[in-house]
Protein backbone atom coordinates (compact mmCIF):
# COMPACT_ATOMS: atom_id res chain seq x y z
CA UNK A 1 0.00 0.00 0.00
CA UNK A 2 1.25 3.82 -0.49
CA UNK A 3 1.44 5.60 2.06
CA UNK A 4 -1.85 7.66 1.72
CA UNK A 5 -3.70 3.90 2.19
CA UNK A 6 -4.45 3.49 -1.62
CA UNK A 7 -2.50 0.52 -2.91
CA UNK A 8 0.18 1.54 -5.81
CA UNK A 9 -0.21 0.26 -9.19
CA UNK A 10 3.08 1.79 -10.13
CA UNK A 11 4.51 0.46 -13.69
CA UNK A 12 8.38 0.81 -13.19
CA UNK A 13 10.18 1.19 -16.93
CA UNK A 14 12.99 -1.77 -17.63
CA UNK A 15 13.54 -1.02 -21.16
CA UNK A 16 12.83 0.45 -24.05
CA UNK A 17 13.27 2.62 -27.26
CA UNK A 18 12.26 4.99 -29.72
CA UNK A 19 9.79 3.11 -32.64
CA UNK A 20 9.02 6.32 -34.61
CA UNK A 21 10.40 9.92 -34.49
CA UNK A 22 8.00 12.13 -36.25
CA UNK A 23 7.73 16.01 -36.65
CA UNK A 24 5.10 16.16 -34.00
CA UNK A 25 5.17 13.11 -32.05
CA UNK A 26 7.54 10.29 -31.42
CA UNK A 27 6.33 6.69 -30.45
CA UNK A 28 8.05 4.33 -28.22
CA UNK A 29 7.74 1.06 -27.16
CA UNK A 30 8.57 0.11 -23.86
CA UNK A 31 9.21 -2.67 -21.08
CA UNK A 32 7.86 -1.98 -17.97
CA UNK A 33 7.51 -4.13 -14.49
CA UNK A 34 4.04 -4.63 -13.23
CA UNK A 35 2.77 -4.46 -9.51
CA UNK A 36 3.26 -7.82 -9.42
CA UNK A 37 6.78 -8.55 -10.58
CA UNK A 38 5.89 -9.64 -14.31
CA UNK A 39 6.89 -8.23 -17.75
CA UNK A 40 4.50 -6.45 -19.72
CA UNK A 41 4.97 -3.77 -23.02
CA UNK A 42 3.30 -0.28 -23.34
CA UNK A 43 3.36 1.74 -26.86
CA UNK A 44 2.76 5.47 -26.24
CA UNK A 45 2.89 8.69 -27.87
CA UNK A 46 5.18 11.57 -26.35
CA UNK A 47 3.36 14.95 -27.63
CA UNK A 48 4.44 18.40 -27.33
CA UNK A 49 1.57 19.97 -25.52
CA UNK A 50 -1.07 22.13 -26.90
CA UNK A 51 -3.55 24.63 -25.54
CA UNK A 52 -7.27 25.59 -26.40
CA UNK A 53 -8.91 28.96 -25.49
CA UNK A 54 -12.41 30.09 -24.73
CA UNK A 55 -12.16 32.87 -26.89
CA UNK A 56 -15.60 35.23 -25.39
CA UNK A 57 -16.73 37.67 -28.31
CA UNK A 58 -19.13 38.93 -25.57
CA UNK A 59 -21.31 37.19 -22.39
CA UNK A 60 -23.34 35.20 -25.05
CA UNK A 61 -20.60 34.37 -28.37
CA UNK A 62 -17.59 32.00 -28.13
CA UNK A 63 -15.99 31.18 -31.13
CA UNK A 64 -15.38 27.73 -32.64
CA UNK A 65 -13.21 26.45 -35.52
CA UNK A 66 -14.23 24.26 -38.37
CA UNK A 67 -11.60 22.02 -39.95
CA UNK A 68 -10.95 18.56 -41.82
CA UNK A 69 -9.33 16.11 -38.89
CA UNK A 70 -7.48 13.76 -41.50
CA UNK A 71 -7.25 10.50 -39.09
CA UNK A 72 -11.23 10.55 -39.16
CA UNK A 73 -11.94 12.13 -42.50
CA UNK A 74 -14.38 14.50 -41.72
CA UNK A 75 -14.81 17.77 -40.67
CA UNK A 76 -15.19 19.13 -36.85
CA UNK A 77 -16.04 21.72 -34.44
CA UNK A 78 -13.83 22.76 -31.84
CA UNK A 79 -12.58 25.25 -30.13
CA UNK A 80 -9.23 27.50 -31.18
CA UNK A 81 -5.85 25.34 -30.21
CA UNK A 82 -2.71 24.82 -30.95
CA UNK A 83 0.48 23.17 -30.32
CA UNK A 84 3.07 24.56 -28.38
CA UNK A 85 6.87 24.96 -29.70
CA UNK A 86 9.95 24.09 -28.26
CA UNK A 87 10.05 26.14 -25.33
CA UNK A 88 7.26 28.12 -25.55
CA UNK A 89 5.22 29.03 -22.46
CA UNK A 90 1.29 27.59 -22.84
CA UNK A 91 0.29 31.59 -22.47
CA UNK A 92 2.41 32.64 -25.43
CA UNK A 93 1.08 29.64 -27.38
CA UNK A 94 -2.53 30.61 -26.53
CA UNK A 95 -2.10 34.05 -27.24
CA UNK A 96 -0.05 33.18 -30.79
CA UNK A 97 -2.61 30.58 -31.86
CA UNK A 98 -6.13 32.88 -31.26
CA UNK A 99 -4.51 35.29 -33.42
CA UNK A 100 -2.94 33.36 -36.16
CA UNK A 101 -6.08 30.85 -36.12
CA UNK A 102 -8.72 33.15 -35.42
CA UNK A 103 -7.45 36.78 -36.13
CA UNK A 104 -8.05 38.29 -32.52
CA UNK A 105 -6.16 39.20 -29.08
CA UNK A 106 -7.60 39.33 -26.08
CA UNK A 107 -6.84 41.99 -23.42
CA UNK A 108 -7.53 39.50 -20.43
CA UNK A 109 -5.83 35.88 -20.41
CA UNK A 110 -7.16 33.10 -17.51
CA UNK A 111 -5.74 29.69 -16.83
CA UNK A 112 -8.26 27.49 -16.52
CA UNK A 113 -7.17 23.62 -16.15
CA UNK A 114 -4.64 21.09 -17.51
CA UNK A 115 -6.37 18.52 -19.75
CA UNK A 116 -5.04 15.19 -20.28
CA UNK A 117 -6.89 13.53 -23.41
CA UNK A 118 -5.43 10.45 -24.11
CA UNK A 119 -3.95 9.09 -21.39
CA UNK A 120 -3.67 5.73 -21.91
CA UNK A 121 -1.24 5.88 -24.33
CA UNK A 122 0.02 9.67 -24.66
CA UNK A 123 1.39 12.50 -22.45
CA UNK A 124 0.13 14.73 -24.29
CA UNK A 125 -1.56 17.84 -21.86
CA UNK A 126 -3.84 20.51 -22.83
CA UNK A 127 -3.56 23.75 -21.14
CA UNK A 128 -7.09 25.51 -21.20
CA UNK A 129 -7.70 29.23 -20.84
CA UNK A 130 -10.45 31.21 -21.07
CA UNK A 131 -9.94 34.81 -23.66
CA UNK A 132 -11.94 37.70 -23.42
CA UNK A 133 -12.52 41.25 -23.68
CA UNK A 134 -11.35 40.43 -27.67
CA UNK A 135 -10.43 43.20 -30.00
CA UNK A 136 -9.93 42.07 -34.21
CA UNK A 137 -6.44 42.29 -35.56
CA UNK A 138 -6.42 39.84 -38.90
CA UNK A 139 -5.69 35.96 -39.42
CA UNK A 140 -2.36 34.79 -40.34
CA UNK A 141 -2.91 30.93 -41.31
CA UNK A 142 0.16 28.60 -41.03
CA UNK A 143 1.24 27.26 -44.36
CA UNK A 144 -1.18 24.54 -45.51
CA UNK A 145 -3.79 25.64 -42.51
CA UNK A 146 -7.38 26.13 -43.63
CA UNK A 147 -10.46 26.31 -41.05
CA UNK A 148 -13.06 28.44 -40.60
CA UNK A 149 -13.97 30.81 -37.48
CA UNK A 150 -16.98 30.59 -36.54
CA UNK A 151 -19.05 32.82 -33.92
CA UNK A 152 -21.40 30.70 -32.03
CA UNK A 153 -23.83 31.00 -29.34
CA UNK A 154 -23.05 29.69 -26.17
CA UNK A 155 -26.17 27.48 -26.02
CA UNK A 156 -25.95 26.78 -29.40
CA UNK A 157 -22.90 25.24 -29.11
CA UNK A 158 -23.75 23.44 -25.96
CA UNK A 159 -26.93 22.36 -27.79
CA UNK A 160 -24.02 21.11 -30.41
CA UNK A 161 -22.34 18.80 -27.71
CA UNK A 162 -25.81 16.86 -26.63
CA UNK A 163 -26.62 16.21 -30.25
CA UNK A 164 -23.16 14.66 -31.00
CA UNK A 165 -22.41 17.59 -33.17
CA UNK A 166 -19.48 18.20 -31.28
CA UNK A 167 -17.30 15.53 -29.74
CA UNK A 168 -13.83 16.88 -29.91
CA UNK A 169 -13.01 16.14 -26.21
CA UNK A 170 -10.76 19.43 -25.49
CA UNK A 171 -14.00 21.41 -26.63
CA UNK A 172 -16.49 19.48 -24.68
CA UNK A 173 -14.80 20.25 -21.76
CA UNK A 174 -13.91 23.79 -22.84
CA UNK A 175 -17.88 24.46 -23.72
CA UNK A 176 -18.64 22.23 -20.56
CA UNK A 177 -16.61 24.63 -18.14
CA UNK A 178 -17.65 27.68 -19.17
CA UNK A 179 -21.21 26.61 -18.66
CA UNK A 180 -20.33 25.57 -15.24
CA UNK A 181 -18.66 29.27 -14.87
CA UNK A 182 -22.00 30.74 -16.28
CA UNK A 183 -24.26 29.33 -13.84
CA UNK A 184 -22.30 30.39 -11.20
CA UNK A 185 -19.85 27.21 -10.38
CA UNK A 186 -17.22 27.64 -8.80
CA UNK A 187 -14.16 27.35 -11.62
Amino acid sequence: MADDGKADFTETRVDGRLAYDGKLLKLYEDTVRLPDGSLSGREWVKHPGAVAMIALLDADTVLLERQFRYPLQRHFLELPAGKMEAGEEPLATARRELREECGYEAAHWRHLSTLHPCIGYSDERIELFLATDLHEVGRALDDGEFLEVLPTKIGDALAAIRSGAITDIKTVAGLLWLAAMQTGEKA
